[in-house]
């Protein structure tokens, strides 16, 4: 190249960003529904671009660069698609979040993959609908396998959906028992210390499964399935020597198991039944973490056929949005939970 066409290249003066709009049609939206009240989520939404949202009447026009053009373009198509849904609290604070990061992430709109095109493909969940796209594929492994393992961090809803399932099932007369167990270990405490017999030693480590019921069952009509056993809480030594026929069976907190009584409780599992297990192996509060039975299940078990493991993230957490910043900065303080067989 020579001098006089490199130095006329660089008297050129610099090209300006380049900037595009586009525009979205509003007709026959509930726009107090798409943007919120007092367009709170509008703003939310303002927060994370830079490009300039304008909503006029029945059109919202965006105006900046390309890619945040085109990403704003799949978030409003998004929320449209999630306005479909029916419910008055389709959009929340939350899912307007949760598109936003993965939409951000060079992903598509969740919407579609979280409510299902047709009622014949919602889950089975005693009215509970998934918020999440891990949820949703939760829900459906719980369809479709007889054995689910959900393993992912606290407030990802791991514990309440699985007894949503288990409910729906035994309301819609697929099982004639629910049995939820608990390893009877947590944060380093044990059982001799609490007064009264083993039922009311027990409850105090079962209350989050008390709870769920409570939240989808009348209280009068749990204490009535409880008495006659059609419910039954217990801890997972209990399970020894069982067979479990007819029932949807939950073992929950099931880091703090070990390798042995995780065999032993999967080899509960009897006719026209169904197994979910469900924990975190970031809070395993045995005395030895590496004997955990859910960290070495995935090792023995990940290529028998009928049986999934799904993982949730702290995208799929649903509680305070704060709680999905804490688990990040922990995972940042001590790093991702290592997989079974991985290096220590």
């Amino acid at each position: 190249m020579s001098k006089q066409s490199t130095k006329s290249q660089l008297n050129q003066a610099p090209l300006p960003d380049t900037h595009i709009t586009s525009s979205l049609s509003l007709a026959d939206v509930d726009l107090r529904l798409l943007f919120g009240q007092n367009d709170v989520y509008l703003r939310l939404i303002e927060s994370f671009f830079e490009a300039k949202i304008t909503a006029r009447g029945e059109q919202i026009t965006f105006t900046g660069n390309p890619g945040e053009v085109t990403r704003l373009e799949k978030l409003f198509a998004d929320l449209l698609v999630r306005l479909k849904s029916g419910s008055d609290e389709a959009i929340t604070e939350h899912y307007v979040r949760y598109a936003i990061g993965i939409i951000s992430e060079g992903g598509d709109g969740p919407a579609a993959l979280i409510v299902p095109e047709t009622e014949s493909e919602t889950p089975l969940t005693n009215g509970v609908k998934p918020r999440t796209i891990g949820q949703r594929e939760y829900l459906d492994a719980i369809d479709n396998s007889d054995i689910v393992f959900s393993i992912g961090p606290a407030g990802t809803g791991k514990t309440f959906l699985a007894v949503a399932a288990a409910v729906a099932r035994l309301k819609a007369s697929l099982v004639k028992r629910i049995i939820f167990v608990r390893p009877a270990v947590e944060a380093g405490e044990s059982l001799g210390f609490l007064p009264g017999d083993i039922r009311a030693k027990v409850d105090p480590y079962l209350k989050p499964i008390y709870d769920a019921l409570h939240d989808l069952l009348p209280a009068a009509r749990v204490a009535k399935l409880i008495e006659t056993n059609v419910i039954e809480i217990a801890p997972l030594g209990f399970m020894r020597g069982r067979t479990l026929n007819n029932a949807f069976v939950v073992l929950d907190e099931a880091q703090n198991s070990t390798s042995a009584q995780m065999k032993m409780f999967l080899t509960r599992l009897g006719e026209n039944s169904k197994a979910v297990v469900t924990g975190d192996v970031t809070q395993i509060d045995l005395n030895n973490p590496q004997d955990s039975g859910l960290l070495s299940a995935e090792k023995i078990l990940g290529k028998v056929n009928g049986l999934v493991f799904i993982r949730l993230t702290d995208k799929d957490v649903v509680r305070h949005r704060l709680v999905q910043k804490i688990i990040r900065a922990y995972d940042r303080a001590t790093g991702p939970p290592k997989r079974a067989g991985g290096p220590a």
